[in-house]
């Protein structure tokens, strides 16, 4: 990824910009307080003003990261995304939202902050790990269950021989899907919540493990086996369609987990960003292609969904 850095100040140099570069460290542990507090330091001594624009080149973590530097740093500047991994491609680089993590949960402090754009080149991909384009393809079957059926059926046939599979298409609309629910519901008043489908189990494994143990989109695939085995106890997802869910994300593949302690699992799910005067709102799935957030779903069902992954 420094290749990539180099080449692109070098580019930058010859069209007649200033350009440096500050490097994270590989992983959540960048996503951390002093992390934070190092960059703006050391932007401070790179004499950067209000009149600096920040290019995000890297994956999620970096498009975190820097976003929320450039939302805070001398109160705002402009910034770009130019993300490098397939899960910063049809996710974290859409949509504003920038944070970092702290011990007691995930993404817990940040911002909602626009870039100026994203700039998006697929043929990166190719350059990728096969366990970073899993993690992606884990979102990108998210936005197939929760707002595009036929896309769902689409990515299961499609990952029945991965080396074929037409990312470019598929990058394409996971961004068209999640642009569309974030020009209606920004600041995550209602409808962009269901783009937290599979996440509060997901992020829940996330600091159960350890951040970096797991991927991101490792673990968002696993919690969306947890909801939609919720939405299939609480009756408003069919078993076919859920079985549907089920094998397209078996098609990926997974880690094997260690043990996980159920209450632990739900110590985390309640600090959860979802909940709103105590009450949390699980996103499930009435049908393939249509979320939705419940306020009922019990204790005992969140910790009983994790027999599905174990």
């Amino acid at each position: 990824m420094e290749l990539l850095g180099f080449e692109l100040q070098a580019d930058l140099k010859n069209a007649g910009f200033v350009c440096d570069f500050i490097t994270l460290p590989v992983g959540e542990a960048a996503k951390s307080l002093n992390e934070f507090s190092r960059v703006i330091s050391q932007m401070i001594e790179m004499r950067c003003d209000r009149s600096t624009t920040i290019l995000a080149l890297g994956g999620g973590v970096v498009g975190d990261v820097a976003g929320f530097v450039a939302s805070s740093f001398m109160r705002g500047i402009e910034y770009y995304q130019i993300p490098t991994t397939l899960l910063a491609m049809v996710d974290s680089s859409i949509g504003g939202k920038t944070g970092i993590n702290i011990t007691e949960g995930k993404n817990l402090v940040g911002s909602i902050y626009q870039p100026l754009g994203v700039l998006v080149d697929p043929n990166i991909l190719g350059s990728l790990p096969r366990e970073e384009v899993i993690a992606g393809l884990g979102e990108i079957i998210k936005y197939g269950a929760i707002r595009d059926a036929d896309f769902l059926k689409n990515i299961s046939s499609w990952l029945e021989d991965i080396d074929s599979f037409p990312f470019e298409k598929a990058v394409e609309r996971s961004c068209a899907i999640k642009a569309e629910i974030v020009s209606l519901d920004e600041r995550e008043g209602g409808l962009r919540k269901l783009l937290n489908f599979g996440h509060t189990v997901g992020h829940a494994i996330e600091a159960h493990l350890g951040y970096g143990k797991i991927r991101h989109g490792e673990a968002v695939a696993l919690g969306m086996k947890c909801a939609g085995w919720v939405s299939e106890q609480l009756g408003i997802l069919e078993k076919d369609e859920n079985q549907l869910l089920t094998d397209t994300i078996n098609k990926l593949t997974l880690p094997i987990l260690p043990f996980i302690d159920p209450n632990i699992i739900l110590s985390f799910v309640k600090k959860d960003k979802k909940i709103k005067n105590g009450i949390l709102h699980f996103v499930v799935l009435d049908e393939l292609g249509k979320g939705n957030t419940c306020d009922t779903v019990p204790d005992e069902m969140i910790m009983n969904s994790l027999k599905v992954i174990q």
